[in-house]
């Protein structure tokens, strides 16, 4: 009843609930939960117990879905088709909009100053106010080319009559680099020993072997070229032919062959692809052959001559670009221009919310796709910031991934200042700093995968506090300083690292110990490791880059356990390796090995449905009387990690290749998943860990990893450290770029950079062991990990 008047509630005024009932996503289990309107509600649990599958592929989904029909079918047309989530019930939800850790697009004009309409609006600057004055907007722009063009046009209007026009537009693109501040360049060494003819191997390109038809003899039995003449004595038009003809028709032992230069070949055939899709050994040669360099036109700017002229105040669009944003956003605060002051004031606002947001050390020209997963999240919040809307959900995944404790708290208070606009936020988070400010949390688990999905707690963070679920007995989990730390083997020497924001930084890391290197978002730490230790000899380096994979890569698949696994069941029945692979010969013939038929409804949403003939198992009959140790393929692919561990590990099944993978996966955390889940369907956490487990198979002493906590739920994190000390133990060294305390607790060997971000940080501020940090207390993770410890 209403205290003021007496009467009931206005029925508007019922609706303070989001209703899920009967949630069946992924792992999910029946789930049905009730969310409070316009709080801040926290999702927490271990890593793949199911909190994205609730958040962001039940309800945002669902959200999402709905808005999209309320287009008309002809815009429904031009969106992407987003399939119903399985559940029965979905009541009160509101518009979603979701800030995820998903990379920008790596696409090489795309920067921060674009992904965030910052650029866009300096470009209008510039060209009301930039002297000389060369354009509009466009002219200022490095997307877009000069374009100039003069003939006849038709104009068909009663009399039809033919006027000549001409046509004008000034771009600001770069012509030499075409706008991506880079030039590549091949190094024709890497392609060919020129000491030696075509006749004698002269090729050192990978699968490029002398007795290919296709490449290599196309070359040396053309008649264009002298099979045996060494290369380094070709003349000139031999050379030009020989690197750089146009694709011509030639006869190859009576075959229609078409020879190509080498150079638009190798162009076609390796640099056209992704290259993280190509395998290692294509990819190394790919790193090796292809050199980037900094485009000399253009400096890197990505502009043209005419745009880099044109200056407000002596400072061009480009210095502007080049700038921290907290110092270009002190530079726009200090111009007076009465005429543009609607936009100084946009632009003002918007270069304000990067600081807010603890950005303000990145420049608008970085490319965007080098942000962290954290940094790409956040980037993604400034559009949110200064937003009008209210009664909005918004959904977050993780946004202290990659953030310091110190910037920890602010983010805590952007995400409140969003719920007191009367929003609802709705979170995914293992921090226990974030989940301590959330007005209601829910806990899924108990376990991971099919041991998840279901919710262990809801309430207040007391009530989880008290609870007995895996997050309420790890919530107050505090490492502490180790009493000894190992000594050192050796040292890793870096001198002068300038990379960035670093400034000339020499130090010394440690061997045979575990190190953790420190420092503020921003404050130079992966541009120490990754600038000067990364791509060392023996430095294995597994970093945060997503993992490349269609729905039909799974767990087999991209850790090479399923190699060994064909050859297996190929020798025991005597067939070919081939028969086993839903992706070749062994594939259902009416899914093409996928086990699911994707029906195309147009504008409406597509409908996946289990295949009749393999019922989902993906493999032809014949295939599936096949066994090994009384198993079928398809029923190995549904084994979990940890009992397909014990199956290959004795009896008839061993197989030591396959048990190798499989004990490697056990160790970093990942025994429940099932070898033939989707990797499309693997949570941020998950797909870490997955690469490291592939990794750890390499030959190399120095492991380098880049967050390895992102993702993890409390509970895992103390099976990582177990995971981090057995790598040392074993003769391994460990560098980890970190911002979890149990880590910096755990640590042999502490390098902190800063003291801030930006032009603020890249300098040495501390080196030694945990216990010494704590005890200086001289830097901002010295206080913090002081004040986690309990020191």
């Amino acid at each position: 009843m209403s205290r003021a008047t007496g009467k009931q509630p206005h029925a508007a005024d019922r609706h303070d609930l989001i209703r899920v009932h009967g949630a069946r996503v992924n792992n999910l289990k029946d789930v049905s939960i009730e969310i409070p309107k316009r709080r801040l509600t926290v999702f927490t649990g271990v890593s793949g117990s199911g909190k994205s599958s609730l958040v962001f592929n039940t309800i945002a989904a669902e959200s999402q879905r709905l808005i999209n029909e309320t287009y008309s079918a002809f815009v429904q047309g031009f969106m992407p088709t987003l399939a119903r989530p399985e559940v029965d019930v979905l009541e009160g939800l509101t518009t979603a909009i979701i800030v995820d850790q998903q990379r920008m697009g790596g696409d090489t004009r795309s920067t921060v100053g674009t992904a965030t309409d910052a650029n866009a609006m300096l470009r209008i600057l510039f060209s009301r106010l930039g002297t000389p004055h060369i354009g509009p907007p466009s002219a200022y722009s490095f997307n877009t080319a000069s374009v100039k063009a003069s003939g006849a046009i038709t104009v068909e209007r009663g009399n039809k009559k033919t006027v000549k026009a001409t046509f004008n537009r000034t771009g600001g693109m770069c012509t030499e680099c075409e706008g991506r501040g880079t030039v590549s360049d091949i190094d024709l060494t890497q392609l060919y020993d020129d000491s030696r003819s075509l006749a004698e191997g002269a090729f050192t390109i990978p699968g490029w072997k002398s007795d290919s038809f296709w490449t290599v003899r196309v070359y040396a039995e053309s008649g264009l070229l002298d099979p045996d003449k060494p290369i380094a004595k070709y003349t000139k038009k031999e050379m030009q032919d020989f690197l750089y003809r146009e694709p011509t028709k030639v006869k190859v032992e009576g075959v229609n062959l078409t020879y190509e230069g080498l150079i638009p070949k190798i162009q076609k055939s390796f640099l056209s692809k992704d290259k993280d899709a190509l395998q290692p050994h294509i990819r190394a040669f790919v790193e090796r052959a292809v050199t980037f360099t900094t485009c000399p036109a253009c400096d890197g700017t990505r502009l043209s001559e005419g745009a880099r002229s044109s200056k407000i105040g002596g400072i061009s669009i480009a210095d502007a670009c080049a700038m921290q944003t907290s110092d270009l956003a002190a530079w726009i605060r200090d111009l007076d221009e009465p005429s543009v002051a609607p936009l100084l004031t946009a632009l003002g606002e918007t270069l304000d919310s990067f600081v807010e947001i603890g950005l303000g050390y990145l420049a608008l020209d970085r490319p965007a796709g080098t942000l962290s997963g954290g940094e790409a999240q956040r980037v993604k919040m400034i559009r949110h910031l200064g937003s009008s809307l209210t009664d909005t959900t918004y959904v977050f995944d993780e946004p202290t991934a990659g953030l310091h404790p110190h910037d920890i708290q602010r983010m805590n208070n952007l995400l409140l200042r969003l719920r007191d606009k009367g929003n609802t936020v709705l979170v995914v988070e293992h921090k226990p700093e974030t989940i301590a400010v959330a007005d209601h949390v829910v806990d899924l688990g108990p376990g991971a995968g099919t041991a998840g999905g279901t919710v262990c707690f809801e309430g207040t963070v007391d009530g989880l506090r008290a609870s007995d679920t895996v997050t309420g007995r790890h919530f107050d989990d505090r490492s502490t300083l180790k009493a000894d730390t190992r000594k050192p083997t050796g040292a890793l020497e870096v001198r002068g690292a300038s990379a960035n924001n670093l400034r000339g930084v020499d130090v010394d890391i440690p061997l045979g110990v575990l190190t953790v290197v420190t420092g503020v978002a921003g404050s130079g730490k992966s541009s120490l490791i990754h600038g000067s230790v990364a791509g060392r000899d023996g430095v294995v380096t597994v970093d945060q880059s997503a993992i490349r994979g269609s729905r039909r890569s799974n767990p087999a698949t991209y850790t090479g356990l399923l190699d060994p696994v064909r050859k297996a069941f190929a020798k025991a029945n005597d067939v070919k390796p081939g028969l086993f692979s839903a992706n070749s010969e062994g594939a259902c013939p009416t899914c093409n090995g996928a086990g699911v038929v994707f029906t195309d409804l147009a504008m409406m949403a597509g409908v996946a449905t289990v295949c009749e003939e393999c019922e989902g198992k993906r493999f032809q009959a014949s295939v599936l009387e096949y066994r090994l140790g009384g198993r079928d393929i398809s029923e190995v692919l549904a084994m979990s990690v940890a009992e397909a561990e014990e199956f290959f590990g004795s009896g008839d099944a061993r197989t030591p290749a396959a048990h190798r993978v499989l004990e490697r996966l056990v160790d970093v955390g990942l025994g429940y998943l099932s070898l033939g889940q989707p990797l499309t369907t693997l949570s941020g956490g998950e797909r870490q860990r997955l690469k490291l487990a592939t990794h750890m198979g390499e030959k190399g002493g120095v492991y380098v990893l880049d967050e390895p906590t992102t993702g993890l739920h409390l509970a895992d994190v103390e099976q990582l450290l177990g995971l981090l000390d057995r790598l040392v133990d074993s003769g391994k060294s460990v560098v980890v770029i970190e911002h979890h305390q149990a880590v910096m607790a755990h640590a042999d060997w502490i390098i902190d950079l800063g003291p801030g971000a930006g032009h603020d940080g890249g300098t040495l501020v501390f080196e030694g062991t945990p216990a010494e940090l704590v005890a200086a207390r001289s830097t901002l993770t010295g206080e913090h990990l002081a004040e986690y410890v309990g020191a």
